[in-house]
């Protein structure tokens, strides 16, 4: 069925409730709303600029976005939604620069200090996203496999001879992104300088010896994935993996997303504010009850949980111009929302304006992306103390980390940013956040979001 309709042009309208204001005109093929919403924040006693576009369909996603500011306290935020090749939502508001200060460190949050930009939130402000980079750094094994350039079921040690040491000469590529290797600790965690030196994390993951047999298990590997990922990488192509992301993915595809921030991109990136207490949500679909929470676990200096998020000590500054620079596939990446959704939008589909001639701007071919959505690994996580699901260096839909539905496949980041792709629905989704909470898997905000793209698909479909 034909979807287009005629421009139209049409007088402001302003809906009742938080003085929300609406102008149309048209996005593509498909009417587009551009939206402005000033809505009072819940317990702070301030006013925040909710804007934007949204497709014809869609006002659920932008409803739920603003609702964020008044029910869960969103500090700074932005929200894009690629359906069929083409952005239907593109949201944004609050600040650059939260002026709540970090609590004392609990494992869970980093310290506010200086740098990274301030001021509103615009539509080019990016962001540091914390895990939400795993999903990107994974595409690069899996496209390199593509190319033929890496054996997923290779020995790691085939590339990278001197991580055999300590009894990980069977650990296979596929292992390293599905969390299986048995080494998500390090017995000597390195310092923040140590962790971004390039030299220091290969050197020490290669040589600490596993905590499990490795493809056994298998256990977030919060910190360690990015000397892992990283060196692997290195090893196959000559080039670090920051670079590599730039010249095979972010320019053809024109994305404002960086492993490795350049200096000049500092001032759009939002700070990462303070971490807040939230209740824990709301499993969708059966959960294993855990012994204890990760919260708990974390408490254990002992615990599998702690030494995996200790593997940098003292939690480094997140808002520090090195640690930007760092090229941290676990955690380090900085991208805007729009970049995220396109990211993964082309994983699953072509883009009409991609600046590619690989697959017409689709990353994956179909044999990959059945690859990366097939469970690797499911069941207890030996770090995160509840049931996680893996493909190759995603985490799939489930209790930790519910996503649209079955097929979908992303990554969440540690405080609530959350990115990924459904092939089905044909969407790719993005949400980042400075304004962090608690938590390495589901959050409210992204999850109302979510509840309201299913929303919108399926009245699209009704």
């Amino acid at each position: 069925m034909d979807r287009r309709r005629p421009t139209v042009a049409r007088p402001p309208v302003i809906l009742p409730g938080p003085g929300m204001i609406l102008t149309h005109g048209t996005l593509h093929h498909k009417e587009k709303h551009s939206t402005h919403a000033r809505v009072g924040m819940a317990g702070v006693g301030s006013v925040v600029d909710v804007q934007g576009t949204v497709a014809d369909g869609f006002e659920p996603v932008r409803d739920a976005f603003a609702a964020n500011f008044t029910r869960h306290g969103e500090r700074g935020a932005a929200m894009v939604l690629y359906w069929e090749g083409e952005k239907v939502v593109d949201l944004w508001g609050g600040t650059k620069a939260p002026d709540t200060k970090a609590p004392e460190d609990d494992g869970e949050s980093g310290p506010e200090a200086s740098g990274g930009g301030r001021g509103p939130w615009t539509q080019d402000t990016a962001q540091v996203v914390r895990s939400v980079t795993k999903g990107v750094a994974a595409a690069v094994p899996l496209l390199l496999h593509q190319r033929g350039q890496l054996d997923l079921d290779g020995r790691v040690s085939t590339y990278w001879p001197e991580f055999k040491a300590a009894g990980k000469e069977r650990v296979l590529v596929r292992h390293l992104l599905a969390h299986r290797t048995g080494v998500p600790v390090l017995d000597t965690p390195l310092t923040p300088a140590e962790a971004v030196d390039g030299i220091s994390g290969p050197r020490a993951v290669a040589a600490q010896r596993p905590v499990w047999e490795p493809g056994t298990a298998h256990g977030y590997h919060a910190q360690t994935y990015s000397w892992l990922l990283g060196e692997l990488v290195r090893r196959v192509t000559g080039r670090t993996i920051g670079r590599w992301i730039a010249e095979e993915i972010a320019r053809p595809l024109g994305l404002d997303l960086w492993l490795g921030l350049p200096e000049e991109q500092r001032g759009r990136v939002g700070r990462i504010a303070a971490v807040e207490a939230l209740a824990a949500p709301a499993a969708h679909g059966p959960r294993i009850r855990p012994k204890r929470s990760v919260a708990e676990a974390y408490r254990d200096p002992e615990s599998l949980t702690r030494r995996a998020f200790a593997a940098i000590t003292p939690v480094p500054d997140e808002n520090d111009p090195a640690y930007l620079a760092a090229e941290l596939p676990a955690s380090g990446g900085v991208a805007t929302a729009e970049a995220l959704a396109r990211f993964y939008a082309a994983l699953i589909g072509p883009l009409p304006s991609a600046r590619t001639a690989r697959s017409g701007g689709r990353l994956f071919a179909p044999a990959t992306l059945t690859m990366a959505r097939t469970e690797e690994s499911a069941g207890p996580d030996r770090v995160l103390v509840v049931g996680t699901r893996y493909g190759l260096g995603y985490m799939l839909h489930g209790p930790a980390s519910p996503l649209l539905g079955p097929g979908s496949f992303g990554h969440p980041g540690r405080g609530g940013s959350l990115a990924f792709a459904d092939p089905e629905a044909r969407i790719g989704f993005a949400y980042v956040t400075n304004g962090m909470r608690r938590g390495v898997t589901a959050d409210p905000r992204a999850q109302a979001l979510v509840r309201a793209v299913r929303t919108s698909l399926a009245a699209r479909e009704a």
